[in-house]
């Protein structure tokens, strides 16, 4: 167990599903060979086929005793999508106007999957009743990992100091256990090293006091990072204080550390005349429990419940914390905590490369920024 845990969560209610958290993510990690295929953060359209292809029934995580279950490990090419990219250097020398054919962009491959493959496409008729949400996912940092536990070389390990679950790259043989084991499926294996990689919560940039870079630089400030003992958090806040925030299909037994507020509002269903139905949602409420178990139905009540006396008083500490009035705000990473534990160890610790964040948690309540 962990000294203390980092966690996140993630405010559905907001996600624009611009993807700008996996850009941010795949240009400051995944960037090397072997890497092409890999999001260790992604956004996929819910209900989905997401990604790798139908991840939550691939197996992985612990039965009701605790036992590890088996897992299927995804196949590159049928269950990722083999990357590719396009003929931007011939584009150069290819005539645009000699009718050949051959001009415009051009895929190196034929592609047959990939991320985001059927996005927004969601479930239902159209216009009665069709529906979706976008659903961002990276580790969950569980604080019972199914791929720490599937590892038969120890090479996956809880950082003591918060949680955070890492690979060490120099035990690791690639034997793939730990993507069988993890039932999220949030694990890649790098060919060209023969090496599994996966999310690193950016510590190095936790370690300075700023956030993820998913976190950061998400548009929506769906993000929320802090740790679950911090009671001034806002992480702590939504998932103790007034349990709204949930773990992504907590039933696997990983006990996942990344929480969802759960969509509390869809549009209402039209009749086949295209009259609206009163009273109707396009939101089924079992795709929500099975994502998030039945407590989902507390969280909604709560949440719809705070919106009410928002409308009505002006005032609620949830919604508050939720609107995000303050960037700085959503993340309380405690920089002092790193450079004493790196005092402990006899590390020296670096200087913060940036100091907005570690000024956040000073702002007053209700600003605007």
């Amino acid at each position: 167990m962990s000294k203390r845990q980092l966690a996140m969560v993630m405010d559905l209610n907001k996600c624009i599903g611009c993807q700008t958290c996996t850009v941010a993510c795949k240009t400051q990690w995944t960037n090397r060979n072997g890497r092409e295929y890999m999001y260790w953060n992604n956004v996929e359209t819910y209900p989905g086929t997401g990604y790798p292809k139908n991840w939550m029934e691939l197996g992985g995580g612990f039965d009701a005793a605790g036992d590890l279950q088996p897992g299927i490990i995804p196949n590159l090419e049928a269950d990722y999508g083999v990357p590719w990219d396009y003929n931007y250097d011939s584009l150069t020398t290819t005539g645009l106007l000699d009718n050949s054919g051959a001009a415009g962009f051009h895929p190196h491959v034929s592609p047959t999957w990939g991320p985001n493959w059927d996005e927004d496409q969601g479930a239902g008729a159209f216009p009665q009743d069709n529906y979706f949400f976008y659903l961002p996912r990276i580790c969950n940092h569980c604080t019972n990992p199914g791929c720490l536990s599937a590892c038969p070389r120890d090479a996956i390990f809880k950082r003591e100091e918060d949680g955070v679950v890492l690979v060490d790259l120099d035990r690791c043989q690639g034997y793939r256990y730990c993507i069988a084991g993890c039932p999220y499926k949030k694990i890649y294996f790098n060919p060209k090293i023969s090496k599994s990689e996966k999310c690193i919560l950016c510590f190095p940039r936790i370690e300075q006091g700023l956030p993820p870079a998913c976190a950061q630089q998400c548009v929506g400030r769906i993000r929320f990072v802090g740790f679950l003992d911090d009671e001034e958090s806002q992480v702590y806040k939504l998932v103790h204080k007034y349990k709204v925030a949930l773990g992504l299909r907590s039933d696997y037994g990983t006990q996942p550390n990344v929480y969802y507020i759960p969509p509390t509002e869809s549009p209402a269903k039209f009749d086949a005349e295209g009259k609206i139905i009163e009273g109707s949602t396009r939101l089924p409420i079992e795709e929500l429990e099975k994502l998030f178990g039945p407590a989902v139905h507390d969280s909604i009540k709560t949440l719809k419940a705070e919106m009410k006396k928002r409308k009505e008083t002006g005032i609620s500490e949830l919604m508050d914390l939720l609107i995000a009035y303050q960037h700085s705000d959503m993340f309380r990473l405690d920089n002092n905590y790193y450079q004493q534990v790196a005092k402990e160890n006899k590390r020296n610790p670096l200087a913060p490369v940036d100091t907005r964040y570690i000024a956040g948690k000073f702002t007053k309540a209700g600003g605007h920024h």
